[in-house]
């Protein structure tokens, strides 16, 4: 075979991930056709113990088969039809790792931390929102929250009653305010027992379909109808959030005590 194939071949070899070792005892044995561990190690130029190793790894890969029993266990080198299709096997698969990256790209950049930059993260479904809110009881301080509680309680109907009682059991206080809404009223009677302090707002004039809960240098958001919980970390929108939160409940004080007159 004339130089320049020979170095086409080595190429192609090494581009579909070949070792140096693996493509010199596979052209050894394309041109041997057949032969034993020492016999192929000789002419390829490796050790004994080598040629075991590199040999068994091209019988995984279904180019190399084996015959018979040691000491006379001889190799042959499948038909070069058997290389394409390990080489278009492993082609599919990148294609799917690939894919699988481009699809996680998203989260793979949110755990990417870069100096000071704020930390986001995603979680989808319907284990992604407990998720999130399983981490609210980490939080070392009080919460800041909003919602509309039959958006929370529709989309997870056993899981509020054990969180209510987790985040009591861990002395984690919540200050919120919340949609005037039928359940809402009950969650309020039951403030002191659920260590929370509430605050009814007009449904008409303030929607919240999105839960928002600020602890620790975190902000969380849970959309109910979306099906998405998004955490971001970072101390200084946490901070600015929590202050625009407690100007809120201000106003949300108001309103609570100025539709407790009308009733």
């Amino acid at each position: 075979m004339p130089p320049e194939q020979l170095l086409k071949i080595k190429k192609l070899l090494q581009d579909a991930g070949f070792l140096d070792k693996e493509i010199a005892v596979y052209l050894t044995l394309l041109e041997l056709g057949r032969g034993t561990v020492s016999e192929i190690s000789r002419k390829a130029g490796i050790n004994r113990s080598t040629g075991y190793v590199t040999l068994d790894s091209l019988a995984n890969k279904g180019i190399v088969s084996v015959s018979g029993k040691e000491p006379k266990q001889e190799y042959a080198a499948e038909s070069p039809e058997k290389l394409f299709e390990y080489v278009t096997l492993q082609a599919e698969k990148q294609k799917h790792l690939v894919k699988n990256i481009s699809d996680l790209l998203p989260e793979l950049i949110s755990l990417h931390n870069v100096g000071d930059r704020p930390r986001v993260r995603f979680y989808e479904g319907l284990a992604g929102l407990e998720y999130v809110y399983n981490d609210t009881l980490n939080s070392k301080e009080d919460i800041y929250s909003t919602s509309t509680y039959e958006e929370m309680h529709d989309a997870l109907p056993k899981y509020f009653e054990t969180y209510y009682a987790r985040r009591v059991k861990k002395g984690i206080f919540v200050r919120t305010f919340v949609a005037d809404t039928p359940l809402a009223h009950i969650r309020k009677a039951n403030d002191k027992k659920e260590y929370r302090e509430t605050f009814l707002v007009p449904q008409d004039k303030f929607q919240l379909p999105t839960d928002i809960e600020i602890y620790d240098n975190k902000v969380m958001f849970a959309s109910w109808r979306e099906k998405l919980g998004v955490i971001i970390e970072s101390q200084e929108i946490a901070t600015t959030l929590r202050s625009v939160f407690k100007l809120a409940l201000e106003e949300s004080k108001r309103l609570d005590k100025k539709n407790e007159k009308t009733l």
